[in-house]
């Protein structure tokens, strides 16, 4: 079985951030590579992490493109690009789910990757058409 854990934009950030504010059971897993064959984060994320930046809504005292070149060179990960099929399918997702654009192509993307999310986001905990943790 091919074991896929797909981080949300806050864990992603966090991890490489500020760790203490994941749960316990989501450091475990993300610090432990034998618990799974590929963590995936969405190319969205990036672009969530920049607007936060823009917005003002989070800091960081080195370049932006610096920082995440280094957040993405965790042990395991793949990018997952945003390809025609998967922005089609954030658009057409069982409801009811709310319309945050960034978390349709989140959940769309570990929905075609057959991969758990890990996030803090209660709307996407709740969502019963996909697998999520935190």
């Amino acid at each position: 079985m091919h074991v896929k854990y797909l981080l949300d934009t806050h864990t992603w950030i966090w991890w490489n951030m500020n760790p203490q504010k994941l749960s316990q059971r989501v450091q475990d897993i993300i610090g432990n590579t034998s618990m799974y064959d590929e963590i995936l984060l969405s190319a969205i994320s990036p672009w969530e992490f920049s607007k936060l930046l823009e917005k003002q809504r989070l800091g960081i005292s080195c370049a932006p493109e610096d920082w995440i070149s280094t957040a993405l060179d965790m042990p395991k990960l793949r990018l997952v690009a945003l390809s025609p099929v998967l922005s089609y399918r954030s658009t057409v997702l069982p409801q009811p789910f709310h319309q945050d654009p960034a978390d349709q192509i989140i959940v769309a993307t570990a929905r075609e990757e057959n991969a758990t999310i890990l996030t803090k986001d209660e709307k996407i905990l709740s969502y019963d058409h996909v697998r999520s943790l935190w």
